[in-house]
């Protein structure tokens, strides 16, 4: 009992940054709950792209080649990687925020 009565302590008082630490939970579950919404959102769309690129694909209009895939991928893969890096490591990685990205995920 003596740790979660510690827990309760720390959220109940104290500060950080000047903020309550209810405060800023609610704020990283709120970001968790847009996060998961944009990814439902971004998923959609991404899903409806590929099927339009493999529509024009075998229509002829557009031609896929492994090789020029394999050029972007060298060409814009460690900037991806970067940046995707950059987000993961800004971003407060904590319970109440997977739970809300998976929240915002399944009601959007």
């Amino acid at each position: 009992m003596g740790a979660i009565d510690q827990v309760f302590h720390f959220i109940t008082s104290g500060s950080i940054f000047g903020l309550p630490p209810i405060a800023i939970m609610i704020v990283i579950f709120v970001v968790g709950l847009i996060v998961g919404y944009l990814v439902h959102l971004f998923l959609k769309i991404a899903i409806i792209a590929a099927i339009i690129l493999f529509i024009v694909a075998y229509l002829g209009f557009f031609g896929l080649s492994l090789g020029s895939l394999k050029n972007y991928a060298n060409q814009y893969g460690p900037i991806v990687y970067q940046y995707g890096a950059l987000i993961i490591g800004i971003l407060p990685l904590s319970i109440g925020f997977v739970i809300g990205i998976i929240i915002g995920f399944v009601l959007s």
